[in-house]
């Protein structure tokens, strides 16, 4: 007796209509994206669609794009035209499209037209975080990770060459337009006027359009050294000012120099100032997993110890961290409502104003002043530091007690992981966007949808309200 095999006649009939909820097993990570996105706020999506006169083609509901969205990107499937794809040949992204095709174009508009709106679900999610106690506060470790710019480093110019690439192009442009005009007059002779006069030569034409280019990206440099140098006006004023007062309180000026107050309006760019013509605020950055100098933004972090949920999440231009540690602490009591117990954070965050701002007096910080190399082991520290001693020796202190090890030794823990999930598992590398913030929208998208993983392998199930 031959063996008997079931259907799969490719023609065969349905005899009744196919349902989608038939497509995907239960407890699917795709089921539980259009679950939680029924209970989100959409309203600021949906509010542009309602101030329409309702005439034209009927649009995509927004529900079915952000459940597009937000899956592609809890996969790893960022790209508008891979997310167009998969609604062809993913059975997932074809049930949360409910069976509709929007063409990648669609897609990619929806994304920029409504970032702002997108990257507000980050708190939405981390409430539901909250809720499900996936959130405790207790220990909070901040890191920052460089993802790459939508641009090449090749794209950029330096300060120093800008200005002899202006000289250059600004000698050329004058050598063509004189020899425009010779030609022009030597043609009139010739035939008579009868040209419009108004025509560019291609190659001038590529020559004014890259000066204006240079010129553009020269004043931005030194529109943002006169900024940097008031910054820091502001900063040794105030220096002066304390050390006027500690003068006045001992009796008897300070010894040497003191500091010099920068004049803004004679700021200039370093020569090694460099902008991107692709993303002109994208920075040149060290990445300090591979050690190679990236076009690239400084994405930061705050995550929760409790189950690894990021509970703020920025991005700077800032190259280092050393100015971060206040403002993503702030943000991590805006973003859930309260501030943690404990934070911890390598020593790129360290800086004595950092950790003494009053806004942080009610954290218990543990942050290293100095960078420790692999295997090494310092002494231990028994008792209080000296009464006298600095607030970087003070950390010092605090960070070789057994405490002090042991709550800074889980950092790496909470907070690497996180980043390692994001760049490998889920393979972001690179922004997907341009300027700073897009790009912030872009990485809270990203966080958002890290959280929704965390939510989905706790077993937490959404209540519709």
């Amino acid at each position: 007796m031959s063996k008997q095999f079931r259907n799969c006649n490719l023609d065969q009939a349905f005899l009744l209509p196919p349902s989608l909820q038939d497509w995907l097993p239960e407890g699917h990570l795709a089921r539980f994206v259009a679950e939680v996105v029924e209970t989100l706020d959409l309203s600021g999506i949906y509010a542009p669609y309602e101030e329409g006169d309702g005439r034209g083609l009927a649009a995509y509901d927004p529900r079915m794009m952000v459940r597009l969205l937000i899956y592609g990107y809890c996969r790893g499937v960022a790209s508008s035209r891979r997310i167009e794809r998969a609604t062809h040949e993913d059975v997932a992204f074809r049930y949360l499209a409910a069976d509709e095709h929007p063409d990648h174009d669609t897609i990619a508009d929806f994304r920029k037209e409504h970032l702002a709106n997108l990257s507000e679900l980050f708190v939405q999610v981390l409430r539901l975080c909250q809720q499900a106690g996936l959130v405790k506060l207790g220990h909070v470790a901040l890191d920052g990770t460089k993802i790459k710019a939508n641009a090449s480093q090749h794209k950029a110019m330096s300060y120093g060459r800008m200005e002899e690439a202006e000289k250059k192009l600004q000698a050329e442009v004058e050598a063509l337009l004189a020899e425009a005009v010779r030609v022009d007059a030597e043609e009139d002779g010739k035939y008579g006027k009868g040209r419009r006069g108004d025509e560019l030569p291609p190659e001038l034409a590529r020559r004014e359009s890259r000066l204006a280019k240079i010129r553009e990206a020269k004043a931005a440099l030194e529109q943002e050294a006169r900024e940097a140098a008031k910054q820091k006006q502001a900063e040794v004023e105030a220096q002066l000012q304390e050390r006027e007062k500690q003068e006045q309180e001992r009796g008897r000026k300070f010894g040497g120099r003191p500091p010099q107050v920068p004049d803004p309006e004679q700021a200039q760019p370093k020569p090694e100032a460099q902008r991107n013509f692709t993303d002109p605020e994208s920075r040149i950055m060290k990445d300090g997993a591979t050690k190679e100098f990236v076009q690239a933004y400084n994405a930061q972090a705050a995550v929760d110890s409790h189950a690894q949920v990021i509970v703020a999440a920025v991005v700077t231009q800032q190259t280092n961290d050393k100015k971060q540690l206040v403002p993503m602490l702030e943000q991590v009591k805006i973003m859930t409502g309260s501030q943690p117990d404990q934070a911890t954070a390598d020593a790129g965050y360290f800086s004595e104003q950092q950790v003494s701002d009053a806004k942080l007096e009610r954290i218990d910080l543990f942050v290293a002043p100095d960078r420790q190399k692999h295997g090494e082991e310092k002494p231990w520290a028994t008792g209080p530091p000296p009464s006298d001693a600095s607030v970087t020796e003070r950390m010092r202190h605090k960070l070789r007690t057994a405490e002090g090890r042991a709550v800074y030794k889980m950092r790496k823990a909470v907070v690497e992981p996180v980043f390692g999930q994001i760049k490998e598992q889920r393979g972001f590398r690179r922004f997907l966007l341009r300027g700073l913030t897009r790009v912030e929208g872009e990485w809270k998208l990203i966080c958002t949808t890290h959280n929704l993983l965390k939510l989905f392998r706790s077993g937490w199930t959404p209540q519709r309200a």
